[in-house]
């Protein structure tokens, strides 16, 4: 992952996503996901695209179970996007470039 990704843990959560200025997605992931590996090349394309209006962290399911339990995480890939504390988006599953940019434009104009 990219300086533009933030990896994050359960007790880095508020701080980073919560409390942050910007928008914020968060994409939940884990090492032995098939999809997961399909689906970072397009986080990272937002997270470098976006960067100026938009906070991108990465956190892994399994050493984070309070933050996937919290936000209702029950597949991987799964993005969740937050603005002024508040879950505004969320997704699981598969998603190409396109469709991630476009269900995060409406939120990023």
């Amino acid at each position: 992952m990219s300086s533009n990704v933030v990896v994050i843990t359960d007790s880095e959560f508020e701080g980073e996503v919560l409390q942050s200025e910007k928008l914020v997605l968060a994409y939940f992931w884990a090492s032995w996901c098939g999809p997961c590996k399909l689906v970072s090349p397009s986080v990272e394309k937002v997270a470098t695209t976006y960067s100026d209006r938009l906070k991108v962290v990465k956190m892994e399911v399994d050493p984070n179970p309070e933050t996937v339990k919290s936000y209702k995480v029950e597949g991987v890939p799964a993005l969740r996007l937050f603005g002024n504390k508040k879950l505004l988006l969320s997704h699981e599953g598969s998603i190409t470039l396109n469709k991630l940019v476009e269900r995060l434009e409406a939120h990023l104009a």
